[in-house]
């Protein structure tokens, strides 16, 4: 299970919507059920982004094509001493991934997991993060990559207003997971399972993300 979950506690990004449960009927009140009524932002734990988060004319979360949060997977770590505000060139993500690219392995990887190590998973909302060089990110849909998922709270820098990495991915028909809990995961091929809830109308989706081992 490599979800950050949606609870009370997890960090939000700074001013977010916060994840609370309560209850419309209680048993202990005399009703006949216990009936809960949820209050969050829908990035508040691992979800994907839907298009309509960065443009108001682009597609909403019914949008999210589900082939593209199911399948092969591959998990690449960072170096551990790299800057946490630096960005992931296209020479770094190219050596990382060039392990894992033989034919036998399947070729190029369609759907990419990057471990940062500045996660929210830790307890706390990290100050910045490694994001993707436009290069890269443009390398990446040019190479066939239909999704990019990351450990850190976004695939753009905490301090972007103009979000150029979720555009050129969204550009390129690819996708976007965030909030992954990656720390015990080691780098490798697995097999993905990280469907988005059936959300219609909002711009991201909350998701239950796994990984399988390709034996």
């Amino acid at each position: 299970d490599i979800s950050v979950a949606y609870a009370a506690g997890t960090p939000v990004w700074p001013g977010d919507v916060p994840y609370s449960c309560g209850w419309t009927a209680r048993r202990e009140s005399g009703s006949s059920v216990n009936l809960g009524v949820v209050t969050t932002s829908v990035h508040a734990g691992t979800h994907a982004d839907a298009p309509l988060h960065v443009e108001s004319a682009w597609g909403a979360s019914e949008s999210l094509p589900p082939q593209a949060f199911v399948g092969a997977a591959y998990v690449v770590a960072l170096p551990v001493d790299m800057a946490p505000d630096a960005e992931i060139s296209r020479e770094l993500l190219a050596s990382l991934i060039a392990p894992m690219t033989d034919a036998e392995n399947g070729g190029f990887p369609s759907r990419l997991l990057c471990r940062t190590g500045h996660s929210v998973a830790r307890g706390a909302f990290p100050e910045s993060w490694p994001v993707l060089s436009a290069d890269a990110a443009a390398w990446l849909v040019q190479s066939g990559v239909r999704l990019w998922g990351t450990d850190a709270p976004s695939v753009d820098a905490r301090t972007s207003t103009a979000l150029p990495v979720h555009h050129v991915l969204f550009d390129g028909g690819a996708y976007v997971l965030e909030n992954l809990s990656l720390h015990a995961v080691a780098p490798g091929r697995y097999e993905l399972l990280a469907q988005p809830v059936s959300l219609h109308g909002a711009d991201a989706a909350p998701v239950r993300a796994l990984l399988r081992a390709i034996v």
